[in-house]
């Protein structure tokens, strides 16, 4: 069987799949407070050119989804497709990435689905009111809620926190401290400039070496071992059910190892969170593509995966990254 392998010996095992651009949330660091211009629904890739476009990647080696958005839980019969998702049998784990706000009775279905592992849950403040600042909407309550659920539940959540300058840098130790008791991984996550409209004007940067630092100032942290295509470098604290990572989403540490590719709702594939879409999968299937035609394809593409998002960004021909991570997929 083909694989998937790059021009750099990375064979990619992963695809990270937006099933919308929609969100219900306003996050500042994501997209304007009057949202962005979502696109027509029929410009969205339908669930079964979806579960066609995953079957082939399988069927190359892929094993591992992730699910995004905007937020999965908007679009119309979410459970429906994860349903789908869950008959490939090359599939081996889905994971969903959620704001949290819609999914209180969705959790027992998400159980039942066996290849459904993990699902983060994005929540930057543990603040109410801040909470409603970050989101534009005062729906802290249902996301805490649907925390404590997830972590009663048997799928593994984890936190996405994004550190943001001058906003909720200071919340990072009482993130840490969540784990003491609760069987949950924290992932602080370097703010990434994808909010619709360009790098919002930042008083620090607080990178990986600054939030680890700021976490050591409470904590004696000890690092364990991590896949080698890990995004986060992961930490254990003695006594703490939980553990904690950082994710140099943005100053691209880990990008050596990248395992990784795109799908966004309207079907650009992208090698690289930081290249602006390489190809559009959607028309080349509505034209009348094969199930080969699409596997010579996603060998080829893959042969162009930058060796970093760095080269990603520097070879965009559409400007400087202005997109809505709604838009690219979380």
């Amino acid at each position: 069987m083909n694989t998937l392998v790059d021009s750099f010996g990375r064979q990619i095992q992963y695809v990270r799949l937006a099933v919308t651009d929609r969100c219900n949330l306003r996050c500042k660091y994501c997209m304007p407070a009057h949202g962005i211009d979502i696109v027509p629904r029929k410009e969205l890739l339908t669930f079964k050119e979806m579960y066609r476009l995953i079957r082939v990647l399988t069927e190359l080696g892929v094993n591992k989804v992730r699910l995004t958005g905007g937020e999965p839980f908007v679009r119309k019969d979410f459970i429906g497709f994860l349903e789908m998702l869950s008959y490939n049998d090359l599939l081996e784990t889905i994971n969903i990435t959620t704001n949290g706000a819609l999914i209180t009775n969705h959790i027992e279905a998400l159980e039942k689905l066996e290849k459904v592992k993990n699902i983060n849950l994005s929540i930057d403040s543990l603040q109410p009111k801040k909470f409603a600042e970050i989101t534009r909407r005062d729906v802290f309550a249902e996301v805490y809620k649907t925390l404590e659920l997830l972590e009663e539940s048997t799928l593994n959540l984890k936190l996405n926190v994004v550190i943001q300058s001058g906003i909720n840098t200071d919340e990072i130790v009482d993130f840490v401290r969540l784990t003491r008791d609760k069987k949950l991984a924290i992932r602080f996550i370097e703010e990434m400039p994808f909010n619709g409209k360009g790098q919002r004007e930042m008083e620090e940067n607080w990178t990986f070496n600054k939030i680890l630092n700021e976490i050591k100032t409470e904590f004696n942290i000890q690092e364990m071992p991590s896949e080698k295509s890990s995004t986060s470098r992961n930490y254990s604290i003695e006594g703490h059910k939980g553990s904690i990572g950082i994710i140099p989403a943005f100053t691209r540490t880990i990008c050596n190892d990248c395992n990784r590719i795109r799908i966004t709702s309207t079907g650009t594939f992208k090698n690289c969170l930081f290249d602006d879409g390489v190809f559009n999968l959607r028309d080349f299937i509505r034209n009348g593509a094969s199930n080969d035609d699409l596997k010579e394809l996603f060998l080829s593409l893959v042969k162009e995966k930058p060796k970093n998002g760095f080269i990603a960004e520097a070879n965009r021909t559409k400007g400087s990254v202005s997109e809505s991570m709604s838009t690219i997929g979380g």
